[in-house]
């Protein structure tokens, strides 16, 4: 119950509601819609409405169930460091990765293709050891010419014509 409510709490008004689930086997987590709730589909069919408005999107969105599998490793690792830190940014980060990538195996489309693409950026630097702070530099780039050349190049192209 307490790594639902972690999950419920960082995930806010996203999800209808998580719940632990005995049916999933390989997959720590997938989203479900109720039994009288739109499908991926049909969320998409009506998100792609030409003549739709801002006051449709609260009732067009699919009250979503987060199922989690308590047996996936994955599942079992993000409770103990939650359970060790619950206000971790990684932990928060791993969390929202879980709901958009059961989001996206559940057929839904992402809101923010950018911020999960950030995501999953900073988890990749996390397991590849790469500071956050450190400036991304190329070192097989040669250096930038000086400004003077690029003024004599300038020049020379105008005696052509």
């Amino acid at each position: 119950r307490d790594r639902c409510n972690i999950i419920k709490e960082t995930l806010g008004d996203k999800v209808e509601k998580v719940v632990t689930s005995s049916r999933i086997v390989q997959s720590p987590a997938c989203l479900v819609t109720g039994e009288y709730g739109w499908s991926a589909y049909m969320e998409r069919i009506m998100k792609a409405q030409a003549l739709r408005d801002n006051s449709m999107s609260s009732y067009m969105v699919s009250k979503k169930t987060l199922e989690i599998n308590p047996r996936h490793p994955i599942v079992k690792e993000l409770k103990k460091k939650a359970d060790a830190d619950k206000s971790d940014k990684t932990v928060k980060d791993l969390i929202w990765l879980l709901f958009e990538t059961s989001l996206l195996t559940s057929g839904f489309t992402l809101d923010e293709p950018a911020s999960f693409a950030n995501r999953i950026h900073r988890m990749i630097k996390l397991g590849l050891s790469i500071d956050d702070d450190e400036d991304v530099v190329d070192e097989d780039l040669p250096p930038l010419e000086s400004s003077a050349t690029s003024i004599d190049e300038g020049s020379k192209m105008e005696e052509v014509d």
